[in-house]
């Protein structure tokens, strides 16, 4: 996690495009600059740890699961904020932010 210390928090701070507006996507009204970034960084190289992706990184999961989850409701705890993260990342095209830093 060191080599992160001097990562952009331009990258992490996620950039939405959103009725050609820009927003910026808070993780949570609670969370420090640094707790987003540990967030983000812990968000791209979490695994599914259960189901039928699990092991795959929540990233790299199929869009049409992730939506599914989304219609069903993402579990609670910090998985769900994962996912739902995810969910915005995918159905925004930003997917190769959480790329980059799990890379």
């Amino acid at each position: 996690m060191q080599k992160y210390k001097n990562y952009p928090l331009y990258i992490l701070n996620i950039l939405l495009i959103l009725n050609k507006k820009y927003a910026i996507y808070k993780l949570s009204q609670n969370m420090t600059n640094s707790e987003q970034k540990q967030f983000l960084i812990e968000t791209a190289n979490m695994k599914m740890p259960f189901g039928k992706y699990k092991g795959t990184y929540l990233i790299d999961i199929p869009e049409y699961y992730i939506v599914w989850y989304k219609n069903k409701g993402f579990p609670n705890g910090k998985l769900g904020k994962m996912l739902e993260l995810v969910y915005e990342l995918k159905l925004n095209g930003l997917e190769h932010i959480l790329r980059k830093i799990k890379d």
